[in-house]
């Protein structure tokens, strides 16, 4: 077998022996770990009991939660003390995968997606597909997860290089900002996540979860920006980050409609309007 589908890149019989003593080790109920990993309940508990499989996305998280490493998880090697967690998706064939699966979901949308074209787009056979991701179910979870993954290690490395809380928001608004092709398919994929989450389907769920601690982390910089003074002293983090979020998808789904110059165009406007409504309402005067 090719070295890029070998078993350490495929969830073990033993991994859900190691997650159980993860869950034990966290000292939280298995419900409660499935929420802090953003996962179905009932897909842990029959993973758990040998059901199905965990998905490399999944143990990603777990390891992530559990502070292991996600090769312990798969029973690759023993765990050592101290070990950095896992994050994200393993490379090599998984994550190529992953990221043909987001190109083609941001181009034809989730429904129009078949295991089939991942396939031919990776140059590989959908068995070989299946081999790192049980289903399609598992592949387009992975998929999301990738996306949330990378937009939150963007926004991380971004926000550390800020000087105060008006600059993270700055920042923000600047990631936000459909303006290169990475990021109108990164708004593409959100915007078929927002009709799943109305539909209240798995990846739906997780969007939602996700949309619910990007908010947190805008209000977390308009609070700190009050408690700095570079923010109006009588906002309410909380009214505000609803606002200013909603005004993004607004901004930004119009912008999506663009194409050409004038998505450059829709970009600079959706750009100063945000700006405009920063300096108007939560700046300090």
């Amino acid at each position: 077998m090719k070295s890029d589908e070998g078993p350490t890149s495929a969830p073990t019989a033993d991994a859900a022996v190691r997650v159980r003593a993860v869950i034990a080790n966290a000292g939280v109920s298995q419900r409660e770990f499935a929420r802090r990993v953003v996962m179905d309940p009932s897909k842990l508990s029959r993973a758990l009991s040998g059901t199905r499989r965990f998905t490399v996305a999944e143990l990603a998280r777990i390891a992530d939660e559990g502070r292991v490493g996600a090769d312990w998880l798969l029973g690759s090697r023993p765990r050592e003390k101290g070990t950095a967690p896992a994050v994200g998706i393993e490379g090599g064939r998984p994550l190529q995968i992953v990221r043909e699966t987001v190109r083609l979901v941001a181009e034809r949308g989730f429904h129009a997606v078949r295991v089939a074209d991942i396939a031919r787009a990776c140059a590989t056979s959908s068995a070989a597909i299946h081999y790192h991701f049980p289903g399609r179910a598992e592949l387009l979870e992975a998929a999301v997860r990738w996306c949330m993954d990378e937009d939150t290690a963007r926004r991380a490395a971004h926000l550390a290089e800020a000087d105060d809380a008006a600059a993270e928001l700055r920042q923000l608004i600047a990631l936000q900002t459909p303006r290169t092709a990475q990021q109108r398919r990164q708004w593409a994929v959100w915007l078929d996540l927002w009709a799943e989450a109305a539909r209240s389907t798995a990846v739906g769920r997780l969007h939602s979860e996700y949309y619910r601690q990007w908010r947190e982390t805008v209000t977390d910089v308009l609070r700190r920006g009050v408690g700095q003074g570079v923010f109006r002293a009588g906002i309410d983090p909380d009214a505000a980050a609803l606002t200013l979020t909603a005004l993004i998808d607004g901004l930004a789904t119009h912008v999506l409609s663009e194409s050409g110059p004038s998505s450059a165009t829709a970009a600079d406007a959706m750009h100063a309007t945000l700006t405009a409504h920063v300096t108007h309402t939560i700046l300090a005067p």
